[in-house]
């Protein structure tokens, strides 16, 4: 049975060698975005490839299109390719602990037709701590036959957010930022601060335990009910600040037994790029 969701280190461990199995290390830091890949040179899962954020799991910015713009399809097709992925091929994406990044890279497989996807809860920490093999240096795996076959009803533009979602009583935007950047009290990063109009604010962070590990699919469930209050699921969206926390609430979501939903990946970054657009202060 193909893992779709997430996935135990104790499930992943025995799977290691096995051919039709690929694990790719997503670890990344925003601040020193060259830490990641020294931290897989260093030590990572054995037989894991390495993605990077910047590089692999995102296109080029303009300056308009968000600090994470999604990559061409394919360019991320060739990736995949050299990764070792096929159709058949499970994959199991990692970071450092709660799978922020690793979701990112679960939400773009998913977009282009791969299922058999899944995020190691608890990440490298949990598989560390556990005393669990690793391996040193980079792994390059046989290239594998891949087509990426996009769902454009998983997206969401700026143009349909401002038309169909914002403000929308049928429909729930939930914000993936920090409290604090919601309201629109700090903004670090980009050029306005604040939230789109409508939305509330459901923090990435409250998905998972101290140790980094996905709640219960229970108390999960109960929250984003909680928040979407009489929204059907199916009208649930989600952003953040350049599209990749957005896709652990999508993730933390299907943990919890809810359909897979839409992610508006150009998010606040994007957003926040263009004068005139609606911005909302507060609660």
């Amino acid at each position: 049975m193909a893992h779709t969701i997430l996935i135990s280190t104790a499930e992943l461990e025995p799977q290691l060698h096995h051919p039709l199995w690929a694990v790719v290390d997503c670890r990344f830091d925003l601040s020193n975005t060259g830490w990641g890949e020294a931290a897989y040179q260093a030590g990572h899962i054995p037989n894991a490839v390495y993605a990077h954020l910047d590089r692999d799991l995102s296109g080029p910015k303009t300056g308009i299109n968000g600090r994470h713009p999604l990559p061409d399809t394919n360019e991320f097709e060739r990736c995949v390719r050299a990764w070792g992925i096929s159709a058949r091929t499970q994959v199991v994406a990692y970071d450092q602990d709660n799978g922020m990044y690793a979701s990112r890279l679960w939400w773009l497989l998913k977009y282009v037709g791969h299922e058999a996807v899944a995020v190691l809860d608890g990440g490298w920490a949990k598989w560390l701590r556990e005393g669990r093999p690793t391996q040193a240096g980079g792994i390059v795996r046989e290239a594998a036959d891949f087509v990426a076959r996009p769902n454009p009803t998983l997206l969401l533009t700026a143009e349909e957010v401002a038309r169909d979602w914002m403000n929308n009583p049928a429909r729930r935007l939930l914000d993936a930022r920090a409290p604090e950047r919601y309201r629109g009290e700090v903004e670090p990063l980009d050029k306005v601060a604040g939230h789109i109009p409508g939305a509330v604010n459901y923090f990435y962070k409250n998905n998972v335990n101290a140790e980094g590990a996905f709640r219960s699919a229970e108390e999960l469930r109960a929250k984003f009910l909680e928040l979407l209050r009489d929204v059907s699921p199916e009208e649930a969206a989600h952003y953040c600040g350049s599209g990749v926390s957005a896709a652990h609430n999508i993730l933390a979501m299907q943990v919890a037994g809810l359909p897979l939903t839409k992610l508006y990946a150009g998010s606040w970054s994007e957003w926040s790029s263009e004068a005139g657009r609606p911005v909302e202060i507060g609660a």
